[in-house]
């Protein structure tokens, strides 16, 4: 409860930095802030006190359990990572820096609280705090037509399934009598279990596979990826998706596990289907962000084989994945932002060459490329085979054999950019990557690599 305190307050903090006029102090005080909210976060390791506010006790409401930190603490670090590439991205933009930033890190406290959420109606606010701070991200480039499309499309869609996701928690409510996860899950448990209580997880699903991305609830994400800021791209391909992953792991493992045989049929198919669409349209695409936004589907499909293993304790394996996913995709926009920039170009071809004009640069691509195509001996190798693993034990062999197929056919558009960079011809454009920018791929790849010498240290977090 105190990160998500402390971090609600850096909020407000960037908000003021307008009116005080300390735009230039903004971005070192929000790394040295969140740098002390990761600390704090992670003081709580282990430490059952409910949470509380001052006197007044909010366990039925937020649970701080080694989950949450873990998931918290990641979000923290992916949010760092995103600001201090946000230095340089809006050094332009200036007199609108203090808005941006307060409004991305209220995205991080939406997802601080997906993570905790002990009860429907805070999984509900989480989702709205995350969800409304990223429709006016997504359309904050006025002038540009495609983000003003991307920002309509993604409020008109995501409002539309918030409109499931409270229906949903409402006949969820009708039928148990109570928000609570603990409640719900003794209701099922139960075993008197009334027909609207179905049509409720029913919409819950729908409203949680569109946060996620997952078919057929899908066709926002491509379009709203591309016509985004490319830094808002970034920030939504990787938090945001954690958080809905570890928002709907939680739902399963504490509350709705009981009720798998009624949901697991469904999951199955929309696991197959969302890891075969992303791979097989992936293929045709040219612009790199949409690559990159079928990719994210493709391990959307990947993630939901944890989040059926669910009942066996797929915690450690889900976190692993995420958190390789996240640093790899953040790294790779990290050099994308600036090669983009350098074209004015977002498609494959803006990376032509890219071997010859910054080879480092060009190495540290294809260390993200390989690691988000589950290469070895990159660290999203392990991903793979931690969630293949526990989906195996827990009995979706065919499943998991139909996702080693089309992990081999996603390395056809991860490999184009490569080739790419190494085989065609360079442009008469230079490509300088700014100190900041390098950084943090630097820091991603090390990451990458890493994770993949000492996986225990995040596989034995959770066990």
């Amino acid at each position: 409860m105190t990160t998500l305190i402390y971090t609600t307050c850096l909020g407000l903090f960037c908000m003021l930095a307008e009116v005080l006029n300390l735009r230039k102090l903004l971005v070192p005080a929000l790394i040295i802030g969140l740098s002390i909210i990761f600390v704090v976060n992670m003081q709580q390791w282990g430490i059952t006190t409910p949470a509380s506010i001052g006197s007044v006790s909010v366990s039925h409401m937020i649970k701080m359990d080694n989950f949450a930190i873990a998931f918290s603490g990641l979000a923290i670090i992916i949010s760092l990572l995103i600001f201090v590439l946000s230095a340089n991205y809006y050094k332009d933009e200036q007199n609108q820096l203090s808005d941006y930033l307060s409004i991305m890190v209220f995205v991080l406290c939406g997802a601080l609280v997906m993570f905790s959420y002990n009860n429907m109606a805070m999984l509900f606010l989480g989702i709205e705090i995350l969800s409304i701070s990223l429709y006016i991200m997504a359309g904050s480039r006025r002038f540009d037509t495609r983000s003003n499309e991307s920002g309509i499309k993604y409020f008109l869609m995501g409002a539309f399934t918030s409109g499931f996701l409270l229906f949903g928690i409402a006949l969820i409510y009708g039928a148990s009598g109570t928000f609570e996860l603990e409640g719900i899950s003794k209701y099922i448990t139960a075993g008197e279990i009334a027909p609207m209580f179905y049509l409720g997880i029913s919409m819950l699903m729908f409203a949680m596979l569109f946060k996620v991305s997952a078919v057929p609830f899908h066709f926002w994400s491509p379009d709203v990826y591309e016509g985004a800021p490319a830094l808002i791209t970034a920030f939504m391909s990787t938090l945001v998706k954690v958080a809905a992953f570890a928002a709907l792991y939680r739902l399963f493992s504490h509350c709705l596990g009981g009720t798998m045989y009624y949901i697991e049929p469904m999951l199955i198919i929309v696991t197959g289907a969302t890891i075969m669409v992303g791979n097989v349209t992936a293929l045709s695409q040219k612009n790199v962000k949409r690559i990159l936004a079928y990719s994210g589907i493709a391990h959307a499909g990947y993630m939901l084989l944890g989040v059926l293993s669910s009942q066996t304790n797929a915690a450690s394996s889900v976190f692993f994945y995420a958190t390789t996913y996240a640093f790899a995709t953040i790294g790779l926009f990290a050099i994308a932002i600036m090669t983009f920039k350098s074209n004015h170009n977002e498609n494959v071809e803006a990376f032509n060459g890219l071997a010859k004009k910054n080879p480092f640069a060009a190495a540290l691509v294809s260390i993200f490329m390989l690691s988000l195509a589950g290469i070895p001996p990159f660290a999203g190798f392990l991903g793979k085979y931690y969630i293949f693993s526990e989906a195996i034990r827990n009995g979706y062999v065919t499943l998991t054999l139909f996702a080693v197929i089309n992990s081999i056919i996603a390395v056809y558009y991860y490999l184009k950019v490569i080739i790419a960079m190494y085989s065609q011809t360079a442009n008469d454009k230079t490509l300088v990557i700014h100190p900041t920018y390098m950084v943090v791929a630097i820091i991603c790849a090390l990451a990458t690599i890493g994770l993949t010498i000492v996986p225990d240290m995040l596989m034995q977090i959770l066990r």
